[in-house]
């Protein structure tokens, strides 16, 4: 779909766009494409060529690494206003992970030539891509040094504590994580299986570091779980 007006109302809200005049903005709305994604739908694959660069204006992506026997490392899920997909920018070589909507998701597309060439006339963007490249390596480096040296108790007390951080809302049990996360997805997320996650999860609960309503978790010990992680 395209229309600009629409487009640009989104661009406006990208963080990384924030200092970008309306100028450039206009220009940009001409050449990027909005699309919407259905729940479960895969945007790339590995292998699939390095061709654009994505920002998730709505909705929740996931971009993970699989194995050839079907086994999956999530990377990182988005939220709107982040950027994904901008590996290519580095060398523009195929992909080498998977971008899928976990929910219902509205994305903006953009050529990576037309990105590269808006990130050179503006050093504050190409500052600001900078920065998220260094964060990501950072959050890289330490879910390696998570999945090497630390069991499955403590990796899954530091997702919940993670997700309270990010996704926390007060409750009179405890730190809601208000996001909808299966036991399936934090395995992904600690290099785990479904089954590994349900029983710690079972075993959390029996001490009383978490409560279950439903899908949701409710944290009620966080220092109990910081002393595991």
């Amino acid at each position: 779909m395209h229309d600009e007006k629409r487009v640009l109302w989104y661009l406006k809200k990208v963080p990384i766009f924030s200092d970008l005049g309306a100028e450039a903005l206009t220009r940009l709305a001409e050449k990027v494409e909005l699309r919407e994604i259905q729940r479960r739908h895969v945007i790339y694959l590995p292998g699939d060529p390095g061709s654009s660069v994505f920002i998730l204006n709505g909705g929740r992506v996931k971009v993970s690494k699989v194995t050839r026997d079907g086994k999956e490392l999530t990377l990182l899920y988005c939220v709107p206003g982040d950027v994904f997909g901008e590996q290519c920018m580095i060398d523009g070589a195929p992909r080498q992970e998977m971008a899928e909507a976990v929910e219902n998701a509205l994305i903006t597309v953009m050529d990576r030539g037309d990105f590269e060439r808006l990130v050179a006339q503006h050093a504050q963007l190409g500052l600001k891509l900078v920065r998220i490249l260094a964060m990501r390596r950072l959050e890289l480096e330490a879910k390696i040094e998570n999945l090497i040296f630390k069991d499955v108790n403590s990796k899954l007390a530091d997702l919940l504590l993670r997700l309270c951080d990010e996704h926390g809302v007060e409750d009179m049990r405890g730190t809601l994580v208000a996001l909808k996360i299966t036991h399936q997805e934090m395995a992904n997320l600690i290099g785990s299986t479904r089954e590994t996650v349900s029983l710690t999860l079972a075993q959390f609960k029996r001490k009383g570091l978490i409560h279950t309503d439903g899908r949701k978790v409710i944290v009620s010990d966080r220092e109990a779980l910081r002393a595991l992680a």
